[in-house]
Parts: structure tokens; C-alpha cells; sequence
């Protein structure tokens, strides 16, 4: 569940508790100073308006520099609705970014070709299709004309070819045959699916037995569509979450380099992605380059000379929160070498650096998300970045522009000079409503924790905080749970929307937590139960012995996923610790995830085995193994399209509390998946809990 916790970006602008060079400071938003009197106090930033919060990302710099496109999604809170728009700014000159006119016939997915022209994705013509217009958003004409439409898009390096992802029933010889079948299955009045092997339904879906295939087109409209992955039983991108940066053209533009996992009957409990090659010319007639892996490999970058393909790659078959490592290969020789192998941190995305000296990437470090840099040659790692969530980054000719978000600003862009000591400068304002409201200061702290390991933590002042008052707490529990609290907005679980509410916060990114080194991730692995519950307990303690606004009998514990799965296990193993208790989506019976479940590889890697195999390895840290003990309030919430986690896990928690004549409320959401996305939805998800804590910590006079 790692790579997509529920929990996965929410925490405090922090003191690093290691030093970071001069080169790597970067500025954070400090709070206002709280005032003395509640009469001089602003505005506390709440749960509305997190959620009707404009939304920047996928930031995407012009070839010659000068511009950059984003986009910006707006939310109608009344209308229960979220529309996207792209911007553009002028890099070379202050000012805002601009609205492009082609959002009015829809656009999304912004990408530059070489040829300085602007690709969008547009459903304009009645379908996903590629569109492209001139540099300044004029112009627009339709690229690519199919009768699926295109999920995701690759331009080749030259702008002449284009690769496109489109849902096809593998075994069709042609495009026609997947809209055909598709017709068939809408005009039979029977409703019965037959499946023959697994992933029967994964994330939020039911499989309707396709698969995302890559095709190539000509940029101007000629010729037909080549299948160059005929024949391949897999998908690419990846579902549910790939996008293009599982594939890339090569340097030649005749041939595409793509990640996938075959499918088959195993791939429910296979982590095995390869890096594939095909020639345009030869469709279907593969190169598997990373066959000798059984591992993860993803994200194949060529460096600006086509000489060497840069990749990431686990090493551990089975394991999504494996590290991943950087590789280079030599495009001619084939020979394989691994970089930055003693940097104890897990890259994401990689960009190389025009000179092809350097490899930019982003990766989690000890509560931040920074943007760094690798010398390809010798491998010396070097942050760019400080305090922040880097969550994009596009080179300019002079340093980067980047997205990045803390704990009290959603993203914005900032620009910085390659090895500048300045600054850097934040050049948009897409949420100028929050400028004048009041969030909570946060700190970060340490304690020994299991085993007398250092383990971190965060604490979260009330907006509007007093010296000398004491708050209730609300003790937030992420998710994954190879996941952190880190200094970056959520739009789901926001630790802001609970100082603005009054109550002080605490994070603990425990055992098995992210940024901290691969061991330290490693260790929650067939110990959910015991490490991580021994520092949540030491954590909770040591909060209130360091910080006296803490008010330790009057707090709350709240979670999500595996954080859900921690909220059981509390309730049986620490009861009467806090006065009430809320549980989204969390485990309640680990056999039955086992078999509940769809991605096995994370049940098996984590209980250590199927569970015929290892019977043990399921019922050692099993809440419903300690229901007796159950006595704390509970609020349980469950989406009914959430697949990783089932509804019966869910209604069985409700269940059992009910049962033992709890109180307990459910809160059920027949239209979303693990996570709240709907703005209606989440306000009304909000609107509960809160209700939920208020109802236990502010109880009416």
C-alpha cells in the first residue's frame, strides 16, 4: 500500500534535526506569531478551505526556456465538481501566469515537443485525443484522430512521431475490434463476467479484460497506427497510477523503451516490471533488457548523447517499498552499472542535466521531499532543496523550476539557479485566499524509540495558539505504512485543518516509516503489531513530557489504511488511552485481507507468505484477534470501491463494535475507492470527524 497511502502527504514546515548545507536552504512559510488575545486573532484555516483549495502541479518548461505551462485545478464545492485548467508564464519577466484558450475546448496533460510547439491531451472531438497548438496556446490542431481514447502520450525526440497508450482487448487485430466488442458487451442484455485468471477487480475497477497497449503515430497525421506492443500480455503504463514515464522513445526516434510486468497468472503477486525494447518497425518483437531482475525497473531517461539509459530498480522481488536504486546502461555494450549505490534514500523521477554530468531526482529525507542532484561519474549526492515537498521539477537553461508544497501552502512554483546559494523565488500565487489565515507552527522532535533507535516525530501548535492554554489533541496515524508525516499539503488528511480547529497534533513517523534509510523501512515487515506500536506509545509519552500545551487526557487517535489497521490495534492493545477513536479503511482481519484483497504481493511480503503457508505470520498481530478488549468510541469510515482494503473489513469493525455495545458510528461511501475524492464527499467526511473529536474533546458546557 505504500505508494499510494492514504496517508502519504501531511506534515509540519520542521526543524531538521540534521544540518543541510547553505547550497540546500529553501524558504519555508512561517505562521503568523499567535496573538495574546482571541480578539487579535485571524482566521484559522479550516477543513473548507482545504478543500475548495486551487490545486497547481505538472509544471512543464518551454525547449528554449523562456516559458513554463502548469496546471491549476479548481474545485465547486456546491456544483460537487473539480475543472482543470493550463497556465502559462513568461520565465524572462515577472507577472502572473496567463489561462491558455485552448482549456475552452478542454486540455490537460501539457508537453513540449523539440519543435517548440505545445501537445495537450483534449477531449474536444468527442475523445481523449493529442492535439497541439503554437507556443503561446493558439492554434490548435488535432494530432491524432483514434476511435479509443489515448490514456497517456510520448512525443519523440525529432517531434515527428507520437506514442500513445490506448485500452485494447489484446487478442483484436485491429482498433475497429475493440470498439466492436466493446458495442457487443453494451448491447447484451445479460450482465455475467467470467475470468479465467486473477485481478479480478484491482484499486477501484472491475477488469473488463483490457489492456493499455502502446502505439505509434506520425506527427502529421500520415500513415497508420503501428502496435509496437502486439502480442504482449501486460499493461503499459502500469495500472491503475502509470503514466507515461514507464515509457520513452529512443534517441533514434525508431524504437521505444517501455516498463511492464507480464501478466499471466501471477501478477497479482509479482512485483517483476522490466524494461522492455522494441523497434517501430518490428512490432511485437521485444528486448527484454533487465530480464536478469526479478525485481522492480521502471522509468527508463537516455542521456542527451542516446549513449547511456538511465532507470530505477528495486532489488527485492515482491517488495513495493523496496529502495529505488539508480542504473546506467551503456546503449551500445549493454553493461550495467549502478550509481549512488551507498545513498540510503529511494529515488523517484529521473531528469538528466543537459551536459549529461548529472542525473536530478526527488526522494523523501527525514521528513522532507527535496530535489537533488548525482554526478553520474562518481556518484557524490548533493541536495538543492531544503525544508519543502518537491513534488515536480523541469531544468531551465539557468536552474530549475519546481512545484513544492510544506505543510501550510499547497503547491507553488518556485524558480532556483543551478548551484546558487540564493533563495529560491516563488513566481505564482494560486491561492492567495490562504495569505491572511492562521495555521499551526510546527515542530519536529526525536525520542528513542524501539529497539533505542531515534525515531521523529512532529507536533502541531493550534492555529491562533496562547501561551500557557492546553489544547486536545488529535494523534494522526499514517498510512502505507511504508509511509511519513512529511512537510507537505494533503488534500485528504491535512494536520492544518486540525490546529485550525483548535486542536494540537501529533505525528509519529514510526518503524517501517519513509526518508530515514532503507532499514528503518524494512523493519515494520512482519512486525506490524510491535515496533511501530512500541514507538507510537513511547512517541505519545514523550510529546507530553516535552510539550506542556499538550493535553495527554484529552486527545483522540485517528488513522487511515495501515493507520486504520493501527486504530484496531489500539482499541484491543491500549484501550482507554484516548477517548475516542476514528478508523478509514483499516484492517480489521488480516486473514481475510489475505484473501480479500488484490495486490498480493504486499499481503505476502508483509505477513511473510501466502496464508496457508504461514498461518502465523497472519494471526501474530491480528486485531480481531483482541475484539474482547474493545471498549473506545469509534468512528469507522469505509469507501465501497476501495479494493485494497475491502468493505467487509469495514462493516466487520462496525460490527464488532456494535456488538459489544460500543459507541460507533458508520460512515459509508458507496462511490468512492480508499481514498475521498469527491468535493461533496469529502466535506461531508470532514464535517463527521470533526463532529466525531468534537463530540469527546469539546464536550458542551
Amino acid at each position: 500500500m505504500r505508494h499510494r497511502s492514504l496517508l502519504s502527504c501531511a506534515v509540519a514546515a520542521i526543524a531538521l534535526s540534521t544540518a543541510v548545507p547553505a547550497l540546500a536552504e529553501t524558504p519555508t512559510v512561517s505562521p503568523a506569531p499567535a496573538e495574546a488575545s482571541a480578539q487579535a486573532a485571524q482566521p484559522a484555516f479550516d477543513y473548507r478551505a482545504m478543500i475548495s483549495a486551487n490545486r497547481l502541479g505538472d509544471p512543464q518548461v518551454s525547449p528554449d526556456g523562456r516559458w513554463v505551462v502548469y496546471s491549476v485545478t479548481t474545485t465547486d464545492v456546491a456544483a460537487n465538481r473539480r475543472a482543470g485548467a493550463l497556465f502559462i508564464q513568461d520565465l524572462r519577466s515577472p507577472g502572473e501566469g496567463r489561462r491558455l484558450a485552448i482549456n475552452e475546448g478542454g486540455a490537460n496533460t501539457a508537453r513540449w515537443g523539440s519543435d517548440g510547439k505545445l501537445y495537450f491531451l483534449s477531449g474536444r472531438s468527442g475523445s481523449s485525443q493529442v492535439w497541439r497548438a503554437e507556443a503561446d496556446g493558439t492554434a490548435p490542431v488535432q494530432v491524432t484522430n483514434l476511435p479509443l481514447d489515448v490514456n497517456a502520450y510520448r512525443i519523440s525526440p525529432d517531434a515527428s512521431k507520437v506514442a500513445v497508450s490506448l485500452a485494447v482487448f489484446p487478442d483484436c487485430a485491429d482498433l475497429a475490434c475493440t470498439v466492436d466488442r466493446h458495442k457487443a458487451v453494451a448491447d447484451d442484455p445479460s450482465t455475467g463476467q467470467t475470468y479465467d485468471r486473477m485481478f479480478v477487480r484491482h484499486w477501484d475497477t472491475w477488469n473488463d479484460h483490457t489492456q493499455n497497449h502502446l502505439f505509434v503515430l506520425n506527427a502529421d497525421g500520415s500513415g497508420q497506427p503501428v502496435h509496437v506492443t502486439r502480442g504482449f500480455d501486460g499493461d503499459t503504463p502500469s495500472k491503475p497510477f502509470g503514466d507515461e514515464s514507464e515509457f520513452v522513445f529512443t534517441p533514434d526516434n525508431q524504437g521505444i523503451v517501455f516498463s511492464a510486468r507480464e501478466a499471466g497468472k501471477t501478477e497479482p503477486w509479482s512485483t517483476n516490471f522490466d524494461l522492455y525494447q522494441v523497434a517501430i518497425g518490428a512490432p511485437g518483437q521485444l528486448t527484454n533488457l533487465t530480464d536478469a531482475n526479478d525485481a522492480w525497473d521502471t522509468g527508463p531517461v537516455f542521456s542527451p548523447d542516446g549513449k547511456t539509459l538511465a532507470y530505477r530498480a528495486m532489488a527485492r522481488p515482491g517488495f513495493e517499498a523496496d529502495k529505488y536504486s539508480i542504473f546506467l546502461r551503456d546503449v551500445a555494450t549493454g553493461e550495467t552499472r549502478q550509481i549512488a549505490a551507498d545513498w540510503d534514500r529511494s529515488a523517484d523521477t529521473l531528469q538528466w542535466s543537459r551536459d549529461g554530468r548529472t542525473l536530478y531526482t526527488t526522494a523523501g529525507d527525514v521528513g522532507q521531499t527535496r530535489l537533488f542532484s548525482i554526478d553520474v561519474r562518481r556518484g557524490t549526492v548533493i541536495p538543492i532543496t531544503g525544508e519543502g515537498h518537491v513534488s515536480a521539477f523541469q531544468q531551465t537553461p539557468s536552474g530549475f523550476v519546481f512545484a513544492q508544497d510544506s505543510l501550510i501552502r499547497p503547491s507553488e512554483l518556485f524558480v532556483k539557479t543551478f548551484r546558487g546559494r540564493e533563495m529560491p523565488a516563488r513566481i505564482t500565487n494560486v491561492n492567495p485566499q490562504l495569505d491572511n489565515l492562521a495555521f499551526g507552527e510546527a515542530e519536529q522532535f526525536t525520542f528513542a524509540g524501539w529497539n533505542d533507535e531515534t525515531v521523529h516525530a512532529y507536533v502541531i501548535k493550534p492555529a491562533n495558539y496562547v501561551e500557557g492554554q492546553k489544547y486536545p489533541v488529535a494523534f494522526l496515524i499514517h498510512g502505507g505504512p511504508q509511509g511519513s508525516f512529511g512537510n507537505g499539503w494533503s488534500y485528504r488528511w491535512n494536520p492544518g485543518t486540525y490546529a485550525g480547529a483548535g486542536y494540537a497534533v501529533v505525528m509519529i513517523d514510526f518503524h517501517g516509516s519513509t526518508g530515514y534509510g532503507q532499514d528503518f523501512t524494512d523493519s515494520i515487515s512482519r512486525h506490524w503489531g510491535d515496533r511501530p506500536f512500541e514507538d507510537l506509545q513511547k512517541g505519545w509519552a514523550a510529546a507530553q513530557a516535552k510539550y506542556s500545551f499538550l493535553d495527554g487526557d484529552n486527545a483522540c487517535a485517528l488513522g487511515a489504511s495501515y493507520g486504520g489497521y493501527m486504530i484496531n490495534w489500539i482499541a484491543g492493545n491500549w484501550p482507554g488511552e484516548f477517548k475516542c477513536l476514528v478508523n478509514h479503511d483499516g484492517v480489521f482481519d488480516i486473514r481475510g485481507m489475505g484473501y480479500g484483497t488484490e495486490e498480493l504481493w504486499f499481503t505476502e511480503w508483509e505477513y511473510g507468505g501466502t496464508q496457508y503457508e504461514n498461518p502465523q505470520g497472519y494471526e501474530q498481530f491480528n486485531p480481531v484477534n483482541h475484539v474482547a478488549n474493545w471498549r473506545d468510541p469509534m468512528l469507522v469510515v469505509q469507501g465501497d470501491l476501495d479494493y485494497r482494503i475491502p468493505t467487509s473489513q469495514g462493516l466487520s469493525t462496525f460490527t464488532a463494535l456494535q456488538r459489544r455495545g460500543i459507541d460507533s458510528r458508520l460512515l459509508f461511501f458507496p462511490n468512492e475507492n480508499h481514498w475521498v475524492l469527491k468535493p461533496a464527499n469529502s466535506l461531508q467526511w470532514h464535517n463527521e470527524v470533526f463532529g466525531w473529536l468534537d463530540k469527546y474533546l469539546k464536550p458542551a458546557n
